[in-house]
């Protein structure tokens, strides 16, 4: 008799206590009580109910099911109370605790200590200490919410067979329906592809965005690695996947093999790996975009760097570029070899260093509009030598190196130029005739 008051009792109460179709509410129906049950009146028309010893109950008419060591129901405060390992599986939501409280007034549900949350559409699996789940009603909100303390982490995935996650970790997260998350305090997202650190991150999925904001930090780990920093970082994303990482004020990107600094820079991401780099200088900032590589720098008002497949291939720079190269040597310094024009196009190629590494070497730049260049020609055969020197003008200058050093250079359009050849050394002294014999 005693238990078929309590299903009774707890049967009329409704409590949605998962997410359900917006609107519908969800009576507990008690399926067991393992232990024992009572029931209290603290006043008049307020009564207090508390089963043991192992519950299980469902939400009636749906699928929905709820266990845990105990249940306590609050009659005037509308709180239902579920203690001792609390599991609450539904269509669209798997979460497990020690404790848990439900709010029927605002549809509201607390987990609490070892909180397992897992969204069974997406995959994503959130784990902590306090997790507060807002469920969609009518009258009250249209979007599931979720809010996270005490620095929970979060597995993010777009379906749950999806391959590795992305591991968030913050202070505290906020959650949206399946699509928009929220992350403040200490940010940090990992794979084994892609880090990034910042004081506040924003992903929002039905915008394809994501936002970090407070000293923000990107790592791309997926083969050679590049960072990019800057005052504000972008992501773009399709599927839960980043493909276009967005750096702007302050913006400095740094890969193996060059290192570019602009006011706003653009990584283009594709199969977890870079492809290209865009720099170019903001609205009315003095600061141009400049990009070095290896003993190159290049400055213009923007510069593309190419690297498909993260292998540096060419380099372009547009209005007012201008190149520089200094030679890597002891005996010469302060020879520096420049070209400048319109736009520049370099051209890299790849070779091994003494270790087996490959890297991209200079094997040729090309000048476009208002072309000039200055270059030191060496002699091979006695480093001690000074070099030539050419200076040229025209529509369009080739430079073409064999090594580190200048090969040939070819100008076209307008072309003219000089070239010094360096000063021959001074013939021996004659032999001194004057000196007497003995």
């Amino acid at each position: 008799m005693i238990a078929a008051l309590a299903v009774l009792a707890l049967a009329q109460q409704p409590a949605p206590v998962a997410a359900q179709g917006a609107g519908r509410p969800c009576s507990i129906v008690i399926d067991s009580i393992g232990g024992n049950y009572r029931q209290t009146v603290p006043t008049p028309g307020d009564t207090n109910r508390f089963a043991g010893g192992g519950v299980l109950a469902h939400c009636e008419g749906t699928g929905s099911t709820i266990s845990s060591d105990s249940v306590a129901m609050y009659g005037r405060q509308r709180r239902i109370d579920f203690i001792g390992r609390v599991v609450i599986r539904d269509t669209a939501m798997a979460l497990d605790a020690n404790r848990a409280s439900y709010y029927l007034r605002d549809e509201r549900l607390e987990a609490r200590k070892n909180v397992v949350a897992t969204n069974r559409r997406s995959g994503t699996v959130l784990r902590g200490p306090h997790l507060d789940y807002y469920r969609a009603a009518v009258g009250v909100r249209d979007t599931v919410e979720m809010f996270a303390t005490s620095r929970p982490t979060v597995e993010y995935r777009e379906t749950p067979d999806s391959g590795e996650p992305y591991i968030i970790v913050g202070d505290r997260l906020r959650f949206k329906g399946d699509d928009r998350v929220w992350a403040g305090g200490q940010v940090t997202v990992d794979r084994s592809d892609f880090a990034s650190r910042s004081d506040s991150l924003l992903l929002d999925e039905t915008r394809g965005i994501g936002v970090l904001v407070g000293q923000p930090r990107v790592e791309g780990k997926g083969g050679k690695t590049y960072t990019l920093v800057g005052t504000r970082i972008e992501l773009g994303l399709e599927h839960r996947e980043i493909n276009l990482v967005k750096a702007l004020a302050q913006a400095k990107a740094t890969g193996d093999d060059w290192t570019l600094t602009a006011d706003t820079i653009h990584l283009l991401i594709a199969a977890k790996k870079l492809q290209q780099a865009l720099a170019w200088m903001g609205e009315g900032s003095k600061a141009r975009a400049h990009a070095v590589s290896s003993l190159y720098t290049i400055d213009a008002d923007s510069i593309a760097v190419d690297t498909p497949e993260e292998v540096l291939t060419e380099s372009r720079a547009f209005r007012n570029a201008l190149s520089r190269a200094k030679r890597d040597s002891a005996t010469a310094p302060a020879d520096i070899d420049w070209i400048a024009g319109d736009s520049l196009t370099a051209r890299f190629v790849q070779e091994k260093d003494s270790t087996g590494r490959e890297h991209s070497r200079l094997q040729q730049i090309h000048a476009r509009g208002s072309a000039r260049a200055l270059t030191h020609h060496f002699d091979d055969r006695d480093s001690t030598a000074a070099p030539a020197i050419n200076y040229s003008r025209g529509q369009r200058i080739a430079v073409l190196l064999r090594g580190a050093k200048v090969d040939r250079i070819v100008v076209a359009g307008k072309a003219d130029g000089v070239h010094l050849e360096p000063r021959p050394p001074a013939p021996p002294a004659p032999a001194d005739t004057t000196k007497k014999k003995p």
